[in-house]
């Protein structure tokens, strides 16, 4: 790896420690953002989860806990693997820094590839709201609803973890043309905060939609 001599500080910071304070404050502030947007999501379910108990134990039952288990693994070992290849930027390691990108970008695929097997097998069963949803049963508006946080929460999800793949790929692209110096660890370490972010989230989605309702 090639280390710059002259490390590049903006002209509106006085040295690079109040640029990179700055640009991670940035980064949290986003966060708290999103966290507000998703909580509000959480809350919704929390609310109707004990309005409708039955209903909703009913509804997570036909969720494939076997599937989000598998998901929850590859998520929390490609954040693992995301904080190791920031360790390895730092230490000017380049192929190490490309080889724990490259795994965690095959993980972050391979997760969206599994939901994506959900998602299908899930609207097979006639479970994707609207006019093709088919329940029978008492409960059917109240299953219907259940289904209705769990799409818009896991796609919105889906949707923060793609934009994280494409920041990925971005640093391993430039990381692979020698993209290292100093001042630019904290690109990557903003990246591994939204990259935790994203697995943050799933921690809270994974058993509040599988785990308390009981699914298969």
């Amino acid at each position: 790896m090639r280390e710059s001599p002259a490390i590049h500080v903006e002209e509106q910071f006085d040295d690079l420690s109040q640029q990179r304070e700055s640009s991670s404050l940035g980064m949290w502030v986003f966060l708290a953002t999103e966290l507000m947007f998703f909580g509000g999501l959480f809350l919704a379910f929390a609310v109707y989860r004990f309005s409708y108990p039955k209903a909703f134990m009913e509804a997570a039952s036909h969720l494939n806990l076997v599937a989000g288990s598998v998901n929850t693994f590859v998520l929390l070992t490609s954040s693992f693997l995301f904080s190791l290849a920031i360790s390895a930027f730092r230490d000017g390691r380049k192929t190490r820094t490309l080889l724990l990108l490259g795994v965690t970008l095959f993980l972050g695929v391979l997760f969206l590839g599994i939901k994506g097997f959900e998602y299908y097998d899930e609207w097979r069963k006639g479970f994707l709201p609207g006019p093709a949803f088919h329940f029978q049963g008492p409960d059917y508006l109240h299953v219907q609803l259940f289904f209705v946080l769990y799409f818009i929460t896991t796609g919105l999800h889906a949707l923060h973890l793609f934009i994280g793949l494409g920041v990925i790929a971005v640093f391993f692209f430039l990381v692979a043309r020698s993209w290292v110096r100093k001042d630019r660890e904290v690109a990557i370490e903003i990246g591994g905060l939204y990259w935790h972010f994203v697995d943050f989230i799933w921690i809270f989605v994974f058993p509040l939609y599988y785990l308390l309702g009981g699914g298969r």
